[in-house]
């Protein structure tokens, strides 16, 4: 009776754990519920309604679609939906032109952009303290302006009498200017240019917690600078990498103001595509499936990207 009674006993919680209905556990529910409903007010019910559109057909009306129920003799309830818009995504090579030419855009920008940030993240975090803050505030000092201003502001370096062509042609090393604006290269330096400081500071973040005894200790035993890179701060880092690349990679893929004033008419992306489908064509049901369909194929390598950053970190 003795052993029965003592295997009824309810387990006991840990030391510190909140319990059911405590103002801990209270606490805890309402910081989660705090972002949790900003995924519900600006993610999902967003999501939810271009879905709506992207099923409905383009009609000439306020609003520019069809509805998805109507009532029919006010007695029986009529569903429209039309899915010949994702057929039609895979049978144009317009829009598989854009999908593929906005993710290599966006991958190339984002490799430029992790090779560029990672010596700068490192060079921070390897400063002292005090000084730290002067060379964060040189990284975040680009946003203190209008991104639209700092593009126009690459307009005129580059175009055919900006200060690139100019030099080089008062120099003597080129007899007539380069054709530097309007062209994959502009569009490729406008991202990175933009898109540097998400990739920094992810990285700063995590190399500023690395611990340099680790590095000391492979040094001791031998390592050269390569190796303890490769070995030892690199693999501790790529969680920032990870978070970065990510930062990067998902609004890079649907950038439409660089490529629009930077890109020339052969540069396709698919941020362009939605623009001219939205307010060109009016046709909103194209554009919200194009959206969705673009939605869906960003939702694969950040999970990829996300999972690599756990089994980093269950490993770490």
């Amino acid at each position: 009776m003795t052993a029965n009674a003592h295997l009824e006993q309810p387990a006991r919680a840990a030391p510190g754990t909140p319990r059911n209905g405590s103002p801990q556990q209270f606490g805890r529910q309402a910081v989660t519920a705090v972002p949790m409903l900003w995924l519900l007010v600006f993610f999902a019910l967003p999501f939810v309604f271009v879905m709506k559109i992207s099923l409905a057909e383009a009609d000439i009306a306020v609003p520019p679609y069809t509805a998805l129920l109507t009532w029919v003799d006010n007695k029986i309830l009529s569903i429209h939906i039309d899915l010949s818009k994702y057929l039609f995504l895979f049978e144009d090579s317009l829009y598989l032109a854009a999908y593929l030419g906005s993710l290599k855009i966006a991958a190339v920008s984002t490799i430029f952009c992790l090779f560029i940030a990672f010596p700068i993240a490192l060079f921070i975090a390897r400063q002292k303290p005090e000084t730290r803050i002067f060379w964060l505030a040189l990284v975040m000092l680009p946003f203190w302006t209008s991104m639209l201003l700092r593009v126009y502001a690459w307009i005129g370096i580059l175009q055919s009498n900006g200060i690139i062509n100019s030099v080089l042609l008062e120099l003597g090393l080129i007899h007539e200017p380069l054709a530097l604006l309007q062209t994959d290269f502009a569009v490729y330096l406008g991202i990175i240019y933009s898109y540097l400081p998400f990739m920094v500071l992810p990285l700063y973040a995590t190399l500023e917690k690395l611990d340099e005894t680790l590095i000391e200790a492979s040094a001791d035993l031998g390592a050269r600078p390569t190796t303890s890179f490769l070995t030892v701060t690199l693999p501790l880092a790529l969680p920032g990498v990870v978070a970065g690349c990510v930062m990067v990679f998902v609004p890079a893929v649907g950038e439409f103001v660089i490529p629009a004033l930077m890109g020339g008419p052969d540069t396709l992306m698919i941020g362009r595509v939605l623009w001219d489908e939205f307010f060109s064509n009016r046709d909103w049901p194209m554009a919200s499936a194009v959206a969705i369909v673009m939605l869906i194929v960003l939702v694969v390598p950040v999970m990829l990207l996300r999972s690599r950053g756990r089994h980093s970190l269950g490993h770490g």
